[in-house]
């Protein structure tokens, strides 16, 4: 499998297998979830994409039950995580409404509970979960700085920022941002007009797609004309309509990592298959096409 390059230092497999469901599985077992990585592992996907407030910010001491396990894993993996969210849940089921903290002490913090509950000593991947009104750049990039520097993180980014976040952010910053995770797909394909993408694949920033099946919402009955075109151009390829889906967000010329998420053993043995897939101009535009309602202007 091809590598997403994020850094000179630093890459990710092209596909991302997202675990913000891993603590919803019926078995959260350290070995069903080692079995999880193992089947990513043989594809040649390396990287796993958590965060702090996934399953009530439980998902990460789930696969920290793994690795303590099966220590031998780590080596073998990117470990994306976030963080910024508090929400009325878990840890922070005291607090009286969702809101963002991108302050440096809840990011530090936020950070060294995310080591502890993953069993690890490094984050390779620290991404900004969401974009804080609140957010004093300077109080934010200094903490993102310090934490690479003291070698808890690898790499820092950011996630559903638009640029004019991104700028603010890395305008206080020394390290750069390596990525901003969005969300794309055929059902959200706004990034790919407004601006979101452009901005990225101008400074040859490897963009992340977060939700690329749309959250399941694309084998919906209300798409069964998409349904069906993906799955007459997968035939060809020996694969499904979701590889197909996962294929088009790749045959971008920006690079784009889709994270995709399942719990489903099978599933996840199948994810490699999006880069079994070729796509004309012509079949992208079909796609396009379909998905929006309306030819383009």
């Amino acid at each position: 499998m091809h590598r997403a390059i994020l850094a000179p230092d630093f890459s990710l497999s092209r596909i991302v297998y997202g675990m913000w469901r891993l603590a919803d599985d019926e078995d959260t077992s350290p070995g069903h979830v080692q079995a999880k990585i193992e089947t990513c592992l043989s594809q040649g996907i390396t990287s796993f994409d958590q965060a702090d407030i996934y399953g009530g910010y439980t998902a990460e001491a789930v696969l920290g039950g793994a690795l303590r396990a099966a220590p031998h894993l780590r080596d073998q993996m990117e470990i994306v995580s976030k963080c910024g969210i508090v929400a009325p849940v878990g840890r922070h089921a005291a607090v009286g409404v969702k809101h963002y903290d991108t302050t440096a002490a809840h990011i530090t913090a936020s950070v060294d509970q995310s080591l502890t509950d993953m069993g690890i000593d490094r984050i390779d991947l620290l991404l900004i979960h969401r974009p804080d009104p609140l957010m004093n750049h300077i109080d934010t990039g200094a903490a993102l700085d310090g934490l690479v520097a003291s070698g808890k993180v690898r790499h820092v980014g950011v996630s559903n920022f638009r640029p004019h976040d991104f700028t603010l952010l890395q305008s206080a910053m020394r390290t750069p941002l390596v990525t901003n995770q969005i969300e794309m797909s055929l059902l959200h394909a706004d990034p790919f007009t407004n601006g979101d993408l452009a901005f990225l694949q101008e400074r040859a920033i490897v963009p992340m797609a977060w939700s690329p099946l749309g959250g399941g919402a694309l084998f919906k009955k209300r798409n069964k004309g998409l349904v069906k075109l993906l799955t007459a151009m997968g035939e060809p390829f020996g694969v499904d309509a979701a590889a197909v889906a996962i294929a088009w967000l790749m045959a971008h010329p920006a690079w784009i990592a889709p994270v995709v998420g399942t719990n489903t053993l099978a599933r996840i043995a199948t994810l490699a298959d999006a880069c079994k897939v070729t796509l004309s101009r012509e079949d992208w535009y079909m796609l396009y096409t379909e998905a929006t309602g309306a030819e383009v202007p």
